[in-house]
């Protein structure tokens, strides 16, 4: 379980990616459900950050994740609102919305729950250019350390691939 000091995301992490995306002239978006805004908010407290990121939205209830970044409400009746299928059509529809080149959303649960729900479980889906994936987690802690490392992971992995890319 972290504690109140690992609630915090380090500095580096997010100036190191906003760097990386203004070398590589590249752009994002966001779509949040699970962490209501907190990788926008990490991304635009850069100064600068205007030259990379274009802007988020936070889709908690099923219609905005519909009317806002074109999910298939069909999608969601079959698989459900916390799914790799909805994280998926989450991240392409807001890349396509806002015409970036790479997307990141959120969904999952955050607790506390019902019983029924799983506290935890998390997918955070990626349109990086013409390549998609969806990454599945399962956090462990209250509702803001769950929120906090998927904020974590979502930004961890952004650097990676930056990283990785060849200009």
């Amino acid at each position: 379980m972290l504690d109140e000091a690992s609630l915090r995301l380090p500095d580096t992490l997010v100036r190191s990616i906003g760097q990386l995306m203004i070398e590589k002239n590249l752009t994002i978006s966001i779509a949040e459900s699970l962490t209501g805004g907190m990788i926008s908010k990490q991304l635009s407290d850069l100064p600068g950050s205007s030259q990379f990121f274009i802007g988020g939205v936070v889709c908690y209830h099923p219609r905005l994740k519909v009317q806002l970044c074109r999910v298939n409400a069909a999608t969601i009746r079959e698989h459900g609102i916390v799914s790799e299928a909805v994280a998926l059509e989450m991240a392409v529809g807001i890349q396509q919305v806002a015409g970036s080149d790479i997307s990141i959303s959120t969904t999952g649960y955050a607790g506390p729950s019902a019983p029924e729900l799983e506290t935890g479980k998390v997918y955070i889906g990626f349109a990086i250019k013409q390549q998609q994936r969806v990454k599945f987690f399962r956090f462990d802690g209250n509702r803001d350390t769950v929120r906090i490392q998927t904020t974590m992971s979502a930004l961890g992995y952004l650097k990676q691939y930056l990283l990785n890319l060849d200009s």
